[in-house]
C-alpha cells in the first residue's frame, strides 16, 4: 500500500517508534476528511498484524496475517463504526453497548499470540457514555493492544480521552504537492485549480469532488445564493430543491463559501459572491454557524426543506436584497 505523499513523514515516525518497541497505546488521528487518515489507519493496522512487515513497515501483503486482514475477517482487529438502527437506518453517534464490547474483546487474549488493534471511526461521535466507558481501557490497556481514535473534529472528543492519546494531525499540504497528486489521479489544469478551491486545498476532497461531479454542485450553490441576495429567487424554491438533491453537501459549500466572503471582505480581495461588506461580517459569521447547525438538524427527523427554509431565507434578508453581479468561481 502507497500512502499520499503528504502522510510519509508520520508513517516513518511510527515504523521508527515500532523498531525502538516505543509505539502509544492509544492513538488519536485527526484532520479534515480527505487528507487519508483513514487509508494510514489501515495501513498501520495491517502492518502490526503482518508476520513479516517490509523494512519501511508496511504490511508484506502476502503471510496469511494480510490475506485474512484484506478479507476483513483477521480475529484480532476489532472495528467500531456507526451501527444499523432496528429501522435499518445508520446510527449518528457510537453508543456505550460498541464501546463495552470493544473493552470486552480487548480482554481477551490475541488470537495469532501476538497483540490486537481497535479502530474506532469516528471516535468524535461516541455520545458521553461511550466516552466514558472507554477511558477505563485507555488507562489501563491490555498488554500489545493499540487503540487508534479517528476523528474529523477531535474538539467533540473529551480532553480526558485526547489527553490519553498520541496525536497525529493530518494537515493540508502545499498547493503544488496537492496538484501533482491530483495530476497523478487523472485531475489537471484547470480542474485542479477549481477543486482545490472548492475543497480549501484538501486534495482527497478535491479528487472525490472532481470525479463525482460536486464542483459543479458549488457553482450551483453560489449562484443560488447570490440569487437569493438579489431578491431574483425565493427561498422556499431554492429550499425544495436543495432539500432533493445532496442538501448536507450544498450546505457545506454554502458555509465555505460564506467563509471565503468573509475573508475576502478583510482583505479586500475578490470575493466568490461580491455579496457582504465588511460591515455584514458579524451577520455573515452568524449565518455561517447556523448553517452548520442546520446541517445538524439534517441527521434528526425534522423535513428537510424546513430547516433549509430557514437557514436560507435568513441569508435572503441578511444579504437586504444586494444586486450585485457575482463573480465567476
Amino acid at each position: 500500500m502507497t500512502l499520499a505523499p503528504w502522510n510519509e513523514e508520520a508513517w516513518r515516525n511510527l515504523h521508527e517508534r515500532r523498531q525502538r518497541n516505543a509505539l502509544p497505546h492509544a492513538l488519536l488521528l485527526c484532520g479534515a476528511e480527505g487528507l487519508g487518515k483513514r487509508e494510514f489507519a489501515d495501513a498501520f493496522a495491517n502492518a502490526l498484524l503482518c508476520s513479516v512487515p517490509r523494512a519501511d513497515g508496511y504490511a508484506c501483503g502476502e503471510c496469511r496475517a494480510c490475506r485474512l486482514f484484506a478479507a476483513g475477517t483477521h480475529p484480532d482487529i476489532v472495528r467500531v463504526n456507526f451501527e444499523l438502527r432496528d429501522d435499518g437506518k445508520l446510527r449518528t453517534e457510537i453508543t456505550v453497548d460498541q464501546i463495552r464490547f470493544l473493552n470486552e474483546r480487548l480482554s481477551l487474549t490475541a488470537q495469532f499470540g501476538g497483540g490486537q488493534i481497535a479502530l474506532i471511526d469516528p471516535a468524535d461521535a461516541m455520545n458521553n457514555s461511550a466516552g466514558n466507558a472507554l477511558l477505563k481501557t485507555l488507562e489501563e490497556p491490555t498488554p500489545g493492544t493499540v487503540i487508534v481514535l479517528l476523528a474529523d473534529h477531535p474538539s467533540r472528543l473529551a480532553a480526558t480521552i485526547r489527553s490519553r492519546c498520541q496525536r497525529i494531525e493530518f494537515r493540508v499540504p502545499a498547493a503544488a504537492v496537492a496538484g501533482q497528486w491530483l495530476q497523478k489521479n487523472g485531475v489537471d489544469g484547470k480542474g485542479a485549480q477549481d477543486a482545490l478551491v472548492a475543497s480549501d486545498g484538501n486534495p482527497g476532497l478535491a479528487l472525490a469532488w472532481s470525479r463525482s461531479g460536486a464542483i459543479q454542485l458549488r457553482g450551483e450553490v453560489a449562484k443560488d445564493l447570490h440569487d437569493l441576495g438579489a431578491g431574483l429567487v425565493q427561498a422556499w424554491d431554492v429550499a425544495q430543491r436543495w432539500s432533493r438533491d445532496q442538501a448536507d453537501l450544498r450546505l457545506r459549500f454554502a458555509a465555505a463559501l460564506a467563509q471565503r466572503q468573509g475573508r475576502a471582505s478583510v482583505q479586500g480581495a475578490n470575493s466568490p459572491l461580491a455579496l457582504t461588506a465588511a460591515t455584514d461580517l458579524p451577520k455573515l459569521a452568524q449565518w455561517f454557524d447556523q448553517v452548520n447547525r442546520t446541517r445538524d438538524l439534517l441527521r434528526g427527523p425534522l423535513r428537510p426543506e424546513l430547516a433549509l427554509l430557514e437557514v436560507l431565507s435568513a441569508w435572503s434578508v441578511g444579504q437586504g436584497g444586494n444586486s450585485s453581479k457575482m463573480e465567476r468561481i
